[in-house]
C-alpha cells in the first residue's frame, strides 16, 4: 500500500528511477486508457444507496471523518512520445542548377523525339512509312521559258595529262638552269674584267713609278748616303715595303739605302735606333740617322733637313726638320 499523499505510478511503476524512454504509440494509447477509467472511478459520486443518515458529527467526529476520506489519487501524468518530424534540405544553387540542366534536358529529348514521332506515322518506323506517305495539297512548279530554253554547255578545260605535267617542270628546270648559267657567266665576266683592270692599273703605276736606280758613286760616306737616297724623292710611294719597286715605309727606305753601302739595318724604328750610337745636334753630320720618338726615321742631309718617306698617298720627300728628335751615328 502506497503511504497517504505519494502518486500512484510510484506503486505500479517501480522503475520509475529509470530515465524515461521514448513510449510508442501503442504504449501511448494504452497509458491514455488506464487514466480514463482511474479519473472515471476516483470522480464518480456515490449514489443515494450508499448515504447513511447519521446524526450531526461532532467536532471530534468530524476530525475522525476527515482523517478517514480517502484521498482523490493525483491524474496519472502523461508523456507525449518525441516525433522527430523529417527535416527538408534547404535547396542549393547546386542542386537547382542540377534541376535546370535536367529540365532543358527532357525538353530538348521531347523537342527531337516529337518530330521524328510524326515523321514516323505515330510511332511507327516501318520500311516505306515516309516514302508512302501522301502530301496534304497539290503543288505546282512553274518554270519559266527562258530558263527551259537554256542549254546545258562544257566549256573546254581539259586536265593536263601526267607526261605534259612532267614536260612543264623539265621546261621550268631548263629555264632555271639557263638563268643561273648566265648569272654566272655575268660574273665570271666582271671578276676578268676587274682583274684586268687591277692588272693595267698596277703596270701602269709600275711603269710610272719604274727608273733607273743609280748606284753609290763611292764608298761609304755620309755625303754618298745622302746623294744616294736623293734619287728617290719624289718617284716611290710610301708604303710597307723596302724597295723602290714597290714602296718605301719610313724604315723600308732607311734599311734599303745602308743596305746599297754594305751596311745592314733592321726593320722598326726601335731596332735601327739601337744599331748606333746617340750624338747631340751639334755633332750631327751628313749621313746620320734621325729618330723621332713618336716612331719615325729619315736620314739627316747636314743642313737642317732630312730624307724620309712620310706617310700614306705622299712620296719620299726632302723636307725641313720638325718636331722633337735626336741624332743616332751608325757606326
Amino acid at each position: 500500500m502506497a503511504p497517504l499523499g505519494d502518486s500512484l505510478d510510484n506503486e505500479q511503476n517501480p522503475d520509475n528511477d529509470r530515465p524515461e524512454q521514448p513510449m510508442t504509440r501503442r504504449r501511448l494509447r494504452e497509458l491514455e486508457a488506464l487514466n480514463s477509467a482511474a479519473a472515471s472511478s476516483a470522480v464518480e459520486a456515490p449514489s443515494k444507496d450508499m448515504v447513511l443518515a447519521v446524526p450531526a458529527p461532532s467536532a471530534q467526529a468530524r476530525a475522525t471523518t476527515t482523517a478517514l476520506e480517502v484521498k482523490k489519487p493525483a491524474p496519472i501524468a502523461t508523456q507525449r512520445p518525441s516525433i522527430r518530424m523529417p527535416r527538408f534540405a534547404k535547396p542549393s544553387k547546386k542542386s537547382a542548377g542540377r534541376a535546370v540542366v535536367m529540365t532543358f534536358a527532357a525538353a530538348l529529348v521531347a523537342t527531337m523525339a516529337l518530330p521524328a514521332y510524326a515523321f514516323g506515322g505515330g510511332g511507327s518506323f516501318e520500311a516505306g512509312v515516309a516514302t508512302d506517305g501522301e502530301l496534304a495539297g497539290n503543288q505546282t512548279l512553274v518554270v519559266p521559258d527562258a530558263s527551259a530554253a537554256l542549254a546545258v554547255s562544257r566549256d573546254n578545260y581539259t586536265a593536263p595529262t601526267p607526261e605534259e605535267l612532267q614536260a612543264s617542270r623539265e621546261r621550268a628546270a631548263a629555264a632555271v638552269a639557263a638563268t643561273q648559267a648566265a648569272a654566272a657567266r655575268e660574273a665570271a665576266a666582271a671578276s676578268a674584267a676587274t682583274a684586268a683592270a687591277a692588272a693595267a692599273e698596277k703596270g701602269s703605276s709600275a711603269g710610272s713609278s719604274a727608273f733607273t736606280v743609280n748606284p753609290p758613286s763611292g764608298a761609304y760616306s755620309g755625303a754618298a748616303v745622302v746623294e744616294y737616297a736623293e734619287q728617290f724623292v719624289g718617284k716611290v710611294p710610301y708604303g710597307s715595303g723596302a724597295s723602290p719597286d714597290t714602296s718605301f715605309g719610313c724604315d723600308g727606305l732607311t734599311q734599303y739605302v745602308f743596305g746599297q753601302f754594305g751596311i745592314y739595318l733592321p726593320r722598326l724604328v726601335s731596332n735601327q735606333a739601337a744599331m748606333g750610337i746617340p750624338i747631340s745636334p751639334a755633332d750631327a753630320q751628313a749621313g746620320d740617322l734621325i729618330i723621332w720618338p713618336i716612331g719615325h726615321v729619315g736620314i739627316y742631309d747636314g743642313a737642317g733637313g732630312s730624307i724620309d718617306s712620310p706617310d700614306w698617298g705622299r712620296y719620299v720627300e726632302h723636307r725641313p726638320l720638325w718636331g722633337s728628335y735626336y741624332f743616332v751615328r751608325i757606326v
